[in-house]
């Protein structure tokens, strides 16, 4: 892949890098056909990385259905899959890692110790062997991107890193391939958390500025449905992720 990508490199052609754990829906593929029409060559990778799932995560069962996935990436415009396998990524004695220290502690990253060490590792060594100009993230995983664009700048990776709007379902749901685990109760539910989003900003467009008001009205509307319990809501700034009392 790292000789495949030079090559490309060196004909003064870019590089639209489009990174997956595999199982594609329709928030990956927006994001392949984006890279499609602004560069000349696309990468979409497939690894489910183990150094991002925690005890008792879903690591095992995650779903892994490399034809499927190969079919869309070519219907979505996909030059080439990179599928590495875990020994190559981490072969024996491997030992360095990345940490964006302030940034991966909080939010998801407080109930999932280790996970965002994880994604900032892999993503550093597929921006290193992919050597794209372009990398493109979905903003559903609003902390990971915030932590990939912090990492590759404190890093000086040279490339752009685009992030793009949230894929969703019909009743609002955002797309993902964890979705897949929910049954008929738990799925008609978790569209809640669509409406809690759209509560607040509608909250916001009526000025409402406090924190906390806008939270216990979210967290008043999710706790309405039997299969959801709140983890946390929380309102923060966009670049150092730190709560902020007033919007």
């Amino acid at each position: 892949m790292q000789e495949l990508a030079k090559g490309i490199r060196r004909k003064g052609r870019s590089i639209g890098f489009v990174p997956t754990m595999g199982a594609l829906h329709q928030g990956h593929l927006s994001l392949i056909r984006k890279a499609r029409r602004e560069n000349d060559f696309v990468v979409a990778s497939i690894f489910v990385n183990p150094a991002q799932f925690g005890p008792g995560e879903d690591f095992k069962r995650y779903p892994r259905v490399l034809r499927h996935d190969a079919y869309l990436c070519k219907g979505a415009g996909a030059d080439v899959i990179f599928y590495p396998a875990a020994k190559d990524i981490y072969p024996d004695n491997y030992q360095t890692y990345v940490l964006v220290e302030d940034l991966s502690g909080v939010l998801c990253g407080k109930f999932r110790p280790g996970h965002f060490r994880g994604v900032a590792t892999v993503v550093a060594k597929l921006f290193n062997i992919v050597q794209p100009d372009t990398a493109y993230f979905g903003q559903k995983d609003a902390q990971q991107a915030i932590i990939i664009r912090k990492m590759a700048q404190d890093l000086h990776i040279p490339l752009r890193i685009k992030v793009m709007p949230t894929a969703r379902e019909k009743d609002g749901l955002a797309m993902s391939s964890r979705n897949a685990y929910l049954d008929k109760s738990q799925r008609r539910d978790a569209a809640v958390l669509y409406r809690a989003l759209k509560l607040s900003r509608d909250l916001i467009r009526q000025g409402k500025r406090n924190s906390k008001e806008i939270i216990r009205r979210m967290r008043q509307l999710i706790s309405q449905k039997k299969n959801c319990r709140v983890q946390y809501i929380s309102i923060v700034d966009l670049e150092n992720l730190k709560p902020v009392a007033e919007i």
